[in-house]
C-alpha cells in the first residue's frame, strides 16, 4: 500500500478539484493537517472521494484535537488505517486490548469530529463500534466547530 505524504501540492490538488483557492498557510505538517478537515468535508459535499493523504491529515488533526481536549489514557480511539490515540482521564491501560475502545472509519470520524454527524446516530447506525464504560465520546464532540 502506497502512503503518499500530505504536502501542499496534494492539498492544493484536492482544493482545486473543489474549485477552491489554494492553501496559503505554512508548510508545517501540523498546519497542513489542520487545513484538511475542510477539504475533506468539501469533497464529501461535492460527492467526491477525498484524497487519501488529505483524509489521513484530517483524521490525524481531529484525533490530536480530541487528545488535547481530553488528555488521558483510558480510552483508545482507532481510525484504521490512519491513526489511533489514547485519551480521556481515568485508569491507564498498559497491556493487551484496552477495556475502552472506540473504532470507526475515517469519514465517520471526520463527520463526528466536525459536528456533521451525532454520536448516538453514528452508534445506532453501526458506524461506530464502542466498548467499555468510558467509551461514550458524545460529551467531547465535536472537536472542531462546524
Amino acid at each position: 500500500m502506497s502512503r503518499s505524504p500530505l504536502s501542499r501540492a496534494v492539498l492544493n490538488e484536492q482544493l482545486a478539484a473543489l474549485g477552491r483557492p489554494p492553501y496559503e498557510g505554512p508548510d508545517d505538517p501540523a498546519a497542513l493537517r489542520l487545513a484538511c478537515p475542510e477539504a475533506v468535508l468539501g469533497a464529501l459535499d461535492a460527492g467526491l472521494e477525498p484524497a487519501r493523504p488529505v483524509l489521513r491529515g484530517a483524521v490525524r488533526a481531529l484525533l490530536d484535537r480530541l487528545a488535547a481536549a481530553a488528555p488521558g489514557r483510558s480510552v483508545e480511539v482507532r481510525v484504521p488505517p490512519y491513526a489511533a490515540v489514547q485519551c480521556v482521564a481515568g485508569p491507564r491501560h498498559t497491556r493487551g486490548t484496552p477495556p475502552n475502545v472506540v473504532e470507526m472509519d475515517a469519514v465517520t470520524w471526520v463527520c463526528l469530529a466536525t459536528g456533521r454527524l451525532g454520536w448516538q446516530e453514528a452508534v445506532a447506525a453501526g458506524r461506530v463500534h464502542a466498548s467499555g464504560p468510558r467509551s461514550d465520546l458524545s460529551a467531547l464532540l465535536p472537536v472542531l466547530a462546524p
